[in-house]
């Protein structure tokens, strides 16, 4: 059964989740692994794992094109958000991120994890008035620090192999 490992990364934590995929699945078994724009490729594969980066509550621009253009692929989904811990964020993500598939499309499954933020972020946050907002977001910023962490790719490649 052929695949392909299409994704988006902008701070590395996304290429770190399309690599636990690539070493969950047999190799010679995939026909893409890579940025979307040179995807053409991955269209004959029995199944797309689709990998983007949260951006303003969904994912980013050029993964939303590329979901856009599939038709009646099967695919696995997964991304990284710097806000986690609450499944129900992430289920918000996952389900904005579905509507840029056509109803033929079917999604075979979902996982999402907490990702790292590059040091500009922590800047902004610390410039941020002190209030409690500005603590939660800081203390949310240094949890994210570790992920994706070895449970998360764990995760990841339990949640492929099902």
């Amino acid at each position: 059964m052929s695949y392909a490992i299409i994704y988006s990364s902008r701070t590395g934590n996304t290429a770190l989740l399309a690599q636990a995929i690539r070493e969950a699945l047999p190799q010679e078994e995939c026909l893409y692994f890579g940025a979307p724009d040179n995807a053409e490729s991955s269209l004959a594969a029995d199944t797309l794992y689709v990998g983007f980066w949260t951006d303003k509550g969904t994912c980013d621009e050029q993964i939303a094109q590329f979901l856009h253009s599939l038709t009646r692929q099967r695919v696995f989904l997964f991304g990284t958000a710097g806000f986690g811990g609450a499944p129900a964020y992430f289920a918000q993500i996952l389900g904005r991120v579905q509507e840029n598939l056509s109803q033929e499309s079917t999604v075979i499954g979902t996982y999402m994890c907490q990702g790292k933020m590059p040091d500009s972020v922590r800047a902004r946050y610390q410039a941020m008035e002190d209030s409690p907002r500005r603590t939660a977001m800081l203390e949310n910023f240094d949890q994210a620090l570790t992920h994706p962490d070895d449970l998360d790719l764990a995760q990841l490649k339990a949640a492929v192999a099902k």
